[in-house]
């Protein structure tokens, strides 16, 4: 069951990721366009791009977290003996934790402390553009949660075909 959970929550991440980058792509080619055609652009366009942009950063860092693609140094843990690195990672994983923890919470605060600005271009709230932070965090720890029993004891992260940490920090 918790196995069902955590897929689902991979596939909905993922496709609301893409769902995201794709309608930001179009929003800012057709601008593009527009602008070298026309010499106008869409008024909001940027401005829902750059939120859009931040609500992918946001998103998108759980499914980071959860395939190793986080920038770490990881020397300590790979160096010493196994329990050693066992009782690291722990170490690590309780302090990305409370680390979600406090910015969930106090980003709820900063969203709810904006509730009343609104943005220029669209006049929508800025606590929607800034919700991202809370819900992003949240995610994440979520994200850490399925994948923290496999990193301690293993040192590993979740397997993807289309997310490889090793792969990518090749490049």
């Amino acid at each position: 069951m918790l196995e069902r959970i955590e897929r689902a929550l991979v596939a909905c991440n993922r496709w609301l990721l893409i769902v995201l980058l794709l309608a930001m792509a179009c929003i800012v080619f057709a601008n593009v366009v527009l602008r070298y055609t026309t010499g106008d652009s869409i008024v909001w366009a940027e401005e829902v791009a750059r939120h859009m942009m931040i609500w992918v950063t946001f998103l998108g860092a759980g499914l980071v977290l959860r395939f190793g693609g986080h920038v770490a140094i990881d020397n300590l843990h790979r160096a010493v003996s196994t329990r050693s690195a066992r009782i690291l990672r722990t170490i690590v994983v309780v302090g990305i934790a409370g680390f979600c923890v406090f910015m969930t919470y106090f980003s709820v605060l900063y969203a709810w402390a904006t509730r009343f600005q609104t943005t220029a271009a669209t006049d929508i709230p800025i606590s929607y553009i800034y919700l991202a932070m809370p819900v992003g965090f949240a995610l994440m720890l979520v994200h850490l949660l399925f994948v923290a029993r496999n990193y301690i004891t293993a040192g590993d992260y979740a397997e993807s075909e289309e997310m490889n940490a090793d792969a990518a920090a090749s490049i």
